[in-house]
């Protein structure tokens, strides 16, 4: 069984990509979030904007989908995903923005 994700691409008023996830991002579904994130890449010239403040959750999976690709993006994040990014080593590599109030 799947775990519940949702992916949106948005752009900004200047143009800019951005992929928008919400819910969890685990084992069970990070081919999806794996495909959503590197269609979102083919179609920028740029670097990505990963939002990630409407997501709870992040396993290994996840934060390995996303180490394999951070030379091209950036993190939009919450303050609850903070420690991970930051644990994980990714906060070092990738340019991360944590936006909200203290974590719950």
């Amino acid at each position: 069984m799947n775990t519940e994700l949702t992916l949106d691409q948005t752009r900004s008023d200047d143009g800019a990509l951005a992929l928008a996830a919400t819910g969890e991002i685990d084992l069970s579904n990070v081919g999806i979030f794996t495909a959503g994130l590197e269609a979102a890449l083919r179609q920028t010239g740029d670097v990505l904007t990963v939002d990630l403040t409407e997501v709870n959750y992040l396993d290994s999976a996840a934060i390995n989908a996303l180490f394999l690709h951070a030379d091209q993006i950036r993190i939009v994040a919450n303050r609850l995903l903070n420690a991970i990014l930051t644990l994980s080593g990714l906060a070092d590599l990738v340019p991360v923005d944590i936006v909200g109030g203290s974590p719950t």
